[in-house]
C-alpha cells in the first residue's frame, strides 16, 4: 500500500468502491442508517436535485444559512482534490481524518448488514454520520443523479429544490426530459415545499410528479450588471459568475424564503453577507495564484452553453483547453463551446481510460482542432503554469470535465478550499 494511504485504509477501500457503479435502489442505505441509528433523523433536511446548478444553489444557501447564524452541514459531489470536500460543515470540508474515521463506521455497519455498499451510498453515510456528530441544525444534500434511487433520497426532506433538468445520464433516466424530470422529482415530499428555479415551468412540472408538494416557482431576479467574475443583483454582489448564477441565486432566495416561511429561523439581514462570501471551485472560477487562468467544470451541452454565453456576453476570448471524458456528448459541448472563437485550441487526456480520444476530441470540434496539441496532465500544468507570463491579460479557459478540473489541480498542487 502506497505510504499515503497507510493513514487513511477506509479511503483507500473506498476507492475500490468505484468499480461498483451506479446502483438502483434504496435498500443499502437504508441498512447502512438503520445500522448506524439513523442519523438523519437526528435534524431537518433539504434535497438539491437537478442536472445542472445543484452545487451553485447549495453554495448559497450553505453560506445563507451559517452568515443567518445556523450551524449547516452540505454534501456535495463530485470533488476536485480529495474526498473530503464533499461534506463541508459550517464553513468549510471535513478533514480527511474525520472522514476516515467516519468511513470506518460506515464499513462496520456494512459488515454487519451482510451488504456490499457503492462509493456514494458510503460517502451519504459518512456525511450523514458528520452531521449528526457536529449536531447541524440544517443538512443541504446534493442528489447525485436522478433521484428515485438516489442514497440522498432516504432522508425526508423538509423541502426540495428542483434547479434544471437537462438530457443527462440517459441511460439510467430515459431518453426525455420529460423520463428525467419525473426520476428527478421523486425527491419532492406530499405536503412540502418544492422550489423550482426560474426556468422550470409548474404547468409542465406538475404531471410529471408523483405526490402532491406545494410548489413554489423562483422568480428571476434582475442583474444590475454582469461581469466575468461577478454578477451585481438588487444590490448583492454574486461571487459566483454567469448569467445563469443569477437564476441560481434566485432558486437559492426562494428556498431561503420557503424555510423562513415554515419556521426555520433566518436572519434575513445577514443573508446578503452570506451571498456575498459565497465559494464553489471550479465554476467560472479563477485558480489560485494565476492572474488569468479560469477553471469551469462544464461536462454538458447545457453547462458549456452556460459558460460559452457569459464569455460572449462579457467580450472574453480566451485560450481553451479542453478535457473530456468520453461517455459525454463531447460533440454537443464543442458545439457549444466554439461560439466563443477561442484565440487557441489544445485538448488534455489523462490516465483514465475513460478520458475522451485523441480522434473522438477532434472529430468534435472539427476543422479548429486539426492542429490542436493533446497534453498529457504534466503537460497541460506547465501550460497552466506558463500562460500569465506567456499570455498576459488573454484568459485561459479549462473546461470540460470536474474530473478533468480536479488532476489539473493536483498536478498543480493546488487545494480548492484552501
Amino acid at each position: 500500500m502506497p505510504e499515503a494511504w497507510e493513514s487513511f485504509p477506509n479511503l483507500h477501500r473506498l476507492q475500490g468502491r468505484s468499480h461498483l457503479g451506479i446502483k438502483r435502489g434504496l435498500d443499502n442505505i437504508r441498512a447502512l442508517l438503520e445500522g448506524l441509528g439513523n442519523p438523519h433523523l437526528g435534524f431537518p433536511s433539504v434535497l438539491i436535485a437537478g442536472t445542472n446548478g445543484k452545487g451553485s444553489v447549495g453554495a448559497f444557501l450553505a453560506h445563507a444559512l451559517k452568515a443567518s447564524g445556523r450551524t449547516v452541514g452540505w454534501t456535495t459531489s463530485p470533488h476536485l482534490v480529495d474526498e473530503s470536500e464533499r461534506i463541508w460543515i459550517d464553513g468549510g470540508p471535513i478533514g480527511k481524518g474525520a472522514l476516515e474515521l467516519l468511513l470506518g463506521e460506515a464499513f462496520d455497519a456494512e459488515a454487519r448488514a451482510g451488504i456490499e455498499a457503492t462509493y456514494f451510498e458510503l460517502m451519504i453515510t459518512a456525511a450523514l454520520l458528520a452531521f449528526r456528530m457536529t449536531g447541524v441544525e440544517v443538512a443541504l444534500l446534493e442528489v447525485g443523479m436522478g433521484g428515485r434511487w438516489d442514497a440522498t433520497n432516504a432522508v425526508d426532506p423538509m423541502l426540495t429544490v428542483l434547479t434544471s433538468v437537462g438530457l443527462d445520464h440517459q441511460q439510467f433516466l430515459g431518453a426525455t426530459r420529460e423520463a428525467i424530470a419525473r426520476e428527478k422529482l421523486c425527491t419532492a415530499r406530499e405536503g412540502h415545499p418544492l422550489v423550482l428555479a426560474p426556468g422550470l415551468d409548474p404547468a409542465w412540472i406538475e404531471p410529471l410528479l408523483e405526490c402532491v408538494p406545494t410548489i413554489h416557482p423562483a422568480r428571476l431576479r434582475e442583474a444590475e450588471s454582469i461581469a466575468w467574475d461577478h454578477s451585481l443583483v438588487e444590490g448583492i454582489r454574486l461571487p459566483l459568475a454567469g448569467a445563469h448564477q443569477v437564476a441560481n441565486f434566485s432558486t437559492a432566495m426562494e428556498a431561503i424564503e420557503r424555510l423562513r416561511h415554515i419556521g426555520f429561523p433566518i436572519y434575513p439581514e445577514r443573508v446578503k453577507a452570506g451571498i456575498e462570501s459565497a465559494k464553489w471551485p471550479g465554476r467560472i472560477w479563477k485558480a489560485p495564484g494565476f492572474d488569468s487562468v479560469w477553471m469551469d467544470g462544464a461536462h454538458n451541452p447545457d453547462g458549456a452553453k452556460a459558460l460559452a454565453g457569459h464569455a460572449l456576453r462579457c467580450g472574453v476570448w480566451p485560450h481553451l483547453l479542453f478535457g473530456s471524458m468520453g461517455d459525454k456528448d463531447v460533440g454537443g459541448v464543442a458545439s457549444e463551446l466554439l461560439r466563443m472563437e477561442p484565440r487557441s485550441l489544445a485538448f488534455v487526456r489523462g490516465a483514465d481510460p475513460r478520458y475522451a480520444l485523441p480522434g473522438q476530441l477532434r472529430e468534435a470540434f472539427g476543422p479548429r482542432a486539426a492542429k490542436a496539441p493533446v497534453l498529457d496532465l504534466g503537460a497541460a500544468a506547465e501550460r497552466i503554469r506558463a500562460h500569465d507570463a506567456t499570455y498576459p491579460g488573454k484568459p485561459l479557459l479549462v473546461t470540460g470535465s470536474l474530473y478533468l478540473l480536479g488532476s489539473l489541480l493536483k498536478e498543480l498542487g493546488i487545494h480548492p478550499w484552501s
